[in-house]
């Protein structure tokens, strides 16, 4: 029996020898397949000893327990109860997207930084190194809460991360800083437009904080602001400026404000291919009918209704891109007069074809017409009798008289002294003498129109440019 219990002890052990060799293999081969898989998954740089160790999630522990987050009150402001803390603010402009004259608005991206110390966050350290966040600490402790006042639309970039830093230094000074593209209110005044200038700000305040907590102040005063450089397409800046003051509310009290000034000046030559000069062109071309023959009707006509046609599209254009203000901008001036100017030569040829239409009716009356002649035969294609249509006798002599009565005969005169020698006399005609010399000898409009137009305009564009350029 002894021997039996002997054999089976020893079966035991061989069984567990046997078994724990297996399981030691296992756990082998185990650990050169996952040093194997993290050699050819991260091209053999990483050591699976040194990947085991999660030193991430304790090296965040340890910054939170260095900044002691946890022993304070990060709610309320740094120095609550005390004097208001100073927070310095630095901008650096990196473009300016877009300028919208219809809403009246800018798009301006920028870097806006704060400056400001919390002795809550104030750490030890042997060689003066501060430490950067990102914007996960951010939400744990106490930032400013500066906006954009009169802004439309702000967000900060978050590609391919928020766009935030944060740097705590070991004595309690922190610079936080963010990415932000803000679309804000821009007050523009169209009444030179497009000779203008229009000034434009960007203002930043606190928003719950007034004087008594929170003094907002540029950093390093004018050397605060600073811009990449800047182009755009219809716009030149002419220069960046900071400046601050203070803004009142009834309810709340005063705040700090700080303001940032550009002057936007407008590049003219845009308008000056687009409108000014079709503007000119359509005037001038007016002036051709002057030169055409009064009885070319269909011409002159046709001349005069395209260049109002084209004038009218001209202004039209021009307002769809502007906003609907209730006072008179100075393109509207140019416009509008050039305008006139075009209806006005439409309205010359209506003055000229109605006199021609009048003296050739006189003639007639007064003249003799063939009997071969019918009406339709004395009519010309404009409506008008012509003078080498019409074969007319020649007027009786008559004696040179003084009366004003053109329809007075010869016997009729009224004996008149000569004048005494040594006196002249100047004998002026008067309103109705001249539109009747004007009614007989229509062609004079014509004439008068070429250099009276011409000369108006030049006087206009004198008196234009030099008001606003």
């Amino acid at each position: 029996m002894n021997v039996g219990l002997l054999l089976l002890a020893l079966a035991d052990l061989v069984a567990t020898a046997t078994g724990g060799g297996h399981s030691s293999g296992r756990r082998k081969h185990k650990e050169v397949f996952l040093e194997e898989n993290s050699r050819f998954k991260f091209g053999g740089r990483i050591d699976y000893k040194l990947k085991r160790q999660d030193s991430t999630k304790t090296l965040l522990i340890k910054s939170e327990q260095l900044l002691r987050i946890e022993e304070h009150d990060f709610a309320m402001r740094p120095g609550f109860g005390g004097a208001a803390i100073p927070v310095g603010i630095d901008v650096q402009v990196e473009s300016i997207d877009s300028i919208s004259e219809v809403n009246m608005d800018f798009t301006m991206t920028l870097y806006l930084r704060h400056y400001w110390k919390d002795e809550r966050l104030a750490f030890p350290s042997r060689n003066n190194q501060s430490r950067t966040f990102d914007s996960r600490l951010v939400k744990k402790i106490w930032v400013p809460d500066v906006f954009f006042v009169h802004s439309k639309r702000s967000f900060i970039h978050d590609t391919t991360m928020e766009n935030i830093m944060l740097r705590v230094y070991p004595d309690g000074n922190i610079l936080y800083s963010v990415r932000v593209t803000v679309t804000a209110l821009c007050s523009m005044d169209f009444s030179s437009f497009p000779l203008d200038a229009q000034n434009c700000s960007l203002e930043l305040e606190s928003y719950a904080y007034n004087e008594n907590d929170l003094m907002l102040y540029w950093k390093n005063g004018n050397d605060s602001l600073r811009t990449d450089e800047i182009v755009l397409s219809q716009f030149f800046i002419e220069h960046f400026q900071a400046s601050s003051g203070l803004a009142f509310y009834s309810s709340t009290g005063w705040y700090n404000r700080l303001f940032i000034n550009f002057i936007l000046q407008r590049h003219i030559f845009f308008f000056m291919l687009q409108t000014y000069f079709p503007t000119m062109l359509m005037v001038v071309l007016s002036w051709v009918s002057f030169w055409i023959d009064r009885r070319a009707v269909p011409a002159r006509v046709s001349l005069g209704i395209t260049t109002v046609l084209t004038m009218s599209t001209i202004i039209t254009g021009v307002s769809a891109s502007m906003p609907q203000v209730s006072y008179v901008k100075a393109v509207d001036i140019y416009l509008w007069t050039s305008f006139l100017f075009v209806f006005l030569s439409v309205i010359e040829y209506a003055a000229v074809n109605y006199c021609t239409t009048l003296e050739e009716m006189r003639k007639m009356k007064r003249g003799k017409i063939p009997s071969s002649f019918t009406a339709s035969q004395a009519m010309a294609f404009d409506g008008c009798f012509h003078d080498n249509d019409v074969e007319m006798t020649p007027f009786p002599h008559m004696a040179p008289t003084l009366t004003s009565d053109p329809l007075t005969t010869p016997t009729q005169s009224v004996d008149v002294r000569p004048p005494m020698a040594g006196t002249r006399l100047r004998r002026q005609r008067s309103v109705r003498e001249n539109v009747d010399l004007l009614v007989n000898n229509s062609y004079m409009i014509d004439s008068y129109s070429r250099l009276a137009f011409p000369l108006s305009y030049l006087l206009f564009n004198g008196i234009y440019w030099s008001l606003y350029s």
